[in-house]
């Protein structure tokens, strides 16, 4: 059986961002597989009571300070210099997120998120805006009509809320969260220990 790590992905996470390059780096390394999981993290936290931590630890003094020079840290580590905060941050993602459902459903969804990623994260797409996203998939590539039609089917819209109940069930809170196997790691940090994991 062939390694594999599964992703549990959404647009609206800026570490969703920072952890896809180092951990696609990674999975090419050791010849490892990635699978993506689209979920809607405002359901999940809702399933689970967790909230951004902007917002969670904003009364926390130094927190989230600590955790912006953790993120420049990791951005210098990995070069990531190309990111930039989106200006719609926290932006709805529910629209992205089914769009990437649908191209998983064609055995596109690595692709899709590869060319998405930047246009959020790094060129400020509105990611609320249906023109800017229809504009930027086809740009990618993609049938931006025939994606935008399927997301708005009853089939995809319950696969996503199903994809995020079983993630919670599974144990998972937050974005990004990996698995391998049964094994769950959150957060982007945790590369290190997901290729000790891989090597076993």
């Amino acid at each position: 059986m062939s390694k594999r790590v599964e992703l549990i992905f959404d647009f609206v996470s800026p570490n969703a961002y920072l952890v896809w390059w180092p951990l696609r780096d990674l999975l090419r390394e050791l010849g490892a597989g990635l699978d993506v999981v689209p979920v809607f993290l405002g359901g999940m936290h809702k399933l689970t009571g967790n909230a951004p931590p902007m917002i969670r630890d904003a009364e926390v003094k130094g927190k989230n300070a600590y955790a912006m020079l953790e993120m420049r840290r990791f951005i210098a580590k990995h070069g990531l210099h190309k990111f930039r905060m989106n200006s719609k941050f926290p932006f709805n993602s529910v629209l992205l997120q089914r769009m990437l459902f649908a191209a998983d459903q064609d055995g596109r969804g690595v692709q899709f998120v590869e060319a998405m990623l930047p246009a959020i994260w790094e060129q400020d797409l509105d990611a609320s805006d249906p023109e800017a996203v229809a504009a930027a998939v086809t740009a990618a590539g993609f049938d931006a009509r025939d994606l935008f039609e399927r997301a708005q089917s009853d089939e995809v819209k319950q696969g996503l809320i199903d994809n995020t109940q079983n993630a919670v069930d599974r144990g998972t809170f937050g974005i990004p969260t990996m698995f391998v196997g049964d094994e769950m790691f959150f957060g982007k940090e945790r590369l290190a220990q997901i290729e000790e994991e891989l090597a076993r």
